[in-house]
């Protein structure tokens, strides 16, 4: 408890993660309870009102179609939001499964999962997701739908490319932890290795991996927004911010809105999030300084 309080001390002593938390929180308000109060279409065509700079009637203006950029902005947030969350949590337990494995076991299991880390590294990791979203989405699409299938497909792939940075961190904190004392005491107690993995070094293993979460979820947002822009995302018809700004090339002198506020929205959620992370990393380390 003592500990707590001492990181929520350093935690709030950080201005610029207090701020990235504040952000974030009133980003989330936003996308999530303004769309009760804002109840425009996201999919209603107005050619009279093509690409309208902003209004009373249309804070945002509107795209190309004459569609409200608000509207589409709010909700293109739950989907970037729910990809980044989604990712997080597949390149969480893939990177701690393995980080925790390699660490805690050594040996020859421990070079296995680290030279197959080292691999996954290697990989160029941009033209790979788009090889693998271009030669699946399709196929994925057919099985669970336009909406269901590319989002189960982004969120593997983007996961699945990410983990490899979690992992070490595991691996190292584990190497650090299996030679404290209480380890050792569960060890002469006669607890078998999997019940000290998960009872005693993975709890330990907490603020760690909450830190790599925190970063992975920008990580993967502005991963799936790189995909969008590039066309392969989410269908036309689903806007999320990328692809909002993919609509919006053809449009940024006549039109400089239609990129500004998905971009805007972008920005102040990955920097929300980085200063987040940051912040929680200061508070998680007890030689770390205040700010």
């Amino acid at each position: 408890m003592q500990n707590n309080s001492r990181g929520w001390r350093r935690f709030r002593q950080n201005r610029l993660a207090v701020l990235g938390a504040i952000v974030l929180g009133a980003i989330a308000l936003l996308i999530f309870v303004f769309p009760l109060i804002y109840t425009t279409p996201i999919d209603g065509i107005d050619f009279v009102s093509s690409a309208a700079p902003p209004s009373w009637q249309h804070p945002f203006g509107t795209d190309d179609l004459g569609q409200d950029q608000l509207a589409r902005v709010l909700f293109g947030g739950k989907i970037s939001l729910a990809v980044g969350l989604a990712a997080m949590v597949v390149a969480i337990i893939f990177g701690t499964i393995i980080g925790a494995i390699a660490g805690f076991y050594g040996g020859w299991l421990d070079q296995l999962l680290m030279r197959i880390t080292d691999l996954f590294l290697s990989l160029p990791q941009l033209p790979l997701l788009l090889l693998i979203v271009y030669l699946f989405r399709e196929k994925m699409r057919a099985i669970a739908g336009a909406q269901w299938g590319t989002f189960s497909l982004v969120v593997v792939v983007i996961g699945g490319l990410n983990w490899m940075a979690i992992a070490r961190l595991v691996r190292a904190q584990c190497l650090s932890l299996k030679t404290r004392e209480f380890i050792t005491a569960a060890r002469a107690m006669g607890a078998n290795p999997l019940r000290i993995l998960t009872a005693h070094i993975l709890p330990n293993l907490i603020s760690l991996i909450a830190v790599a979460a925190t970063l992975s979820v920008s990580n993967a947002i502005i991963t799936e927004s790189t995909l969008s822009f590039l066309g392969l995302g989410f269908p036309p018809d689903i806007p999320t911010w990328g692809r909002m700004l993919y609509d919006a090339q053809n449009f940024v002198t006549t039109a400089p809105h239609m990129a500004l506020f998905p971009g805007l929205a972008i920005f102040l959620t990955v920097l929300s999030l980085n200063y987040l992370g940051d912040g929680l990393r200061d508070a998680s380390d007890p030689k770390s300084n205040s700010h």
